[in-house]
């Protein structure tokens, strides 16, 4: 079944992948009912629940067909491009990443502005004439420039259109329609190296839908040296994905737990899947500390967490309420995980894609004889393009695919 599934999307035309398999989700798309619990675990739920923090019974086929055909050709190595199939930073994302980013804009002249959040836009003429914006303290200003690009989550975005942006761009109003879902982290602090695996690890069958991955092999220098007091020897960095199933230890979902409870609940379960053949992989002497994403902040009076930063989730039919980088406001321009791009998931590949395609759009529109930066397209590989013609000319014809 799935192996037949996976070669119809292969096969299938760009056409019918944007009208059938955008209109159909994972679940359905495998026949999910009546299959047996590991085919549930492993081909349903790992490749959306786990990995991405989609439901397979609410995501768009398009979006894990177009994915899980990138993570096949990056695994069989025949897309160089793609690198390794497993990468990570050599180091904690401020350090690797974070910093050094900022430090090369600052040097190229870019002013950060920290503390403040955007309130609205004011508009006039038909182009965006100012963004008004408040602090931390409550105080209010204004600034002024000739372009904007909105680079935000799309439930920060969706408040600040206002009744004249949404009539100058009706797209953004179809923003209000998409879905977000929690995907948030937690981190074990552990006073020796655990050899779980030379990578990501996903919990199959684990409640919360866990994956993890131990950092201190990756990163730069004697962990214990670099990080914390030296009496801790590696990070354990987990990633929770199901937020609304109850666990196996409290018999609540990880919204209904404290910070104290979670933490628990998430040690405990991957203690049953690492632990499972009689040693003691992970043990409990081995914990220092952990630390929970201070997003996730516990409402004691409301019995419930709630989440500063929720994912934007691919649901089924959502790409027709998706923007461009472009909007039809002529100096505004969007990046973001939720805008339209050739990597069709909510990941930071997305997002810089997103915001390459918005540079790109602007220095078009202000004449900038600037070279627009790189953009990328996902492999298809030719061999498979008469198939693809064949079905491109069945789709028109109304006709199903010729292995449905």
């Amino acid at each position: 079944m799935f192996a037949r599934k996976l070669v119809m999307f292969l096969t299938s035309s760009l056409d019918r992948r944007n009208d059938e398999w955008e209109r159909q989700t994972w679940s359905q798309t495998l026949e999910a009912e009546g299959k047996s619990q590991a085919y549930h675990d492993i081909l349903v739920s790992a490749l959306t629940r786990q990995l991405v923090a989609a439901r397979p019974d609410t995501v768009s086929t398009r979006t894990i067909g177009i994915m899980g055909q990138a993570f096949v050709w990056n695994a069989m190595g025949t897309v160089p491009a793609y690198g390794h199939l497993d990468r990570v930073l050599s180091g904690p994302t401020d350090e690797a990443w974070i910093d050094p980013w900022a430090q090369l804009l600052t040097g190229l002249g870019v002013r950060f502005e920290m503390g403040w959040a955007a309130e609205s836009f004011d508009m006039a003429g038909g182009r965006i004439t100012g963004a008004r914006v408040v602090d931390g303290a409550g105080n209010r200003a204004r600034v002024d420039a000739d372009w904007f690009i909105a680079a935000m989550p799309v439930e920060r975005a969706v408040p600040l259109w206002s009744r004249a942006m949404l009539d100058a761009e009706p797209r953004l109003g179809l923003m209000r329609n998409l879905v977000t879902d929690w995907m948030v982290g937690i981190q074990y602090f552990l006073r020796r190296p655990v050899p779980i695996a030379r990578g990501h690890v996903a919990y199959l069958g684990s409640s919360w839908a866990l994956t993890s991955i131990c950092q201190a092999q990756f990163w730069r220098g004697e962990f214990a040296d670099r990080y914390g007091d030296g009496t801790v020897d590696d990070c354990l960095s987990v990633d929770i994905s199901d937020w609304d199933t109850p666990g196996i230890l409290y018999r609540r979902s990880a919204k209904e737990c404290t910070p104290d409870e979670i933490a628990r609940e998430v040690w405990v379960q991957i203690q049953a899947c690492l632990n499972d053949t009689g040693e003691a992989v992970l043990r409990d002497d081995d914990l220092a500390s952990w630390f929970l994403d201070p997003g996730v902040r516990w409402n004691a009076a409301a019995g419930r967490n709630t989440n500063d930063t929720p994912l934007f989730i691919n649901t089924v039919g959502s790409w027709a309420d998706r923007p461009d980088a472009r909007t039809a406001i002529p100096n505004l321009f969007l990046a973001g995980d939720y805008v339209r791009t050739d990597i069709d998931l909510a990941t930071m590949e997305s997002a810089n894609e997103s915001a390459r395609s918005a540079v790109a759009a602007l220095l078009e529109a202000a004449d900038s004889p600037a070279a627009p930066p790189a953009r990328y397209r996902l492999h298809e590989p030719p061999e498979l393009e008469p198939m693809r013609l064949i079905d491109a000319e069945r789709h028109r014809a109304g006709l199903p695919h010729l292995l449905a």
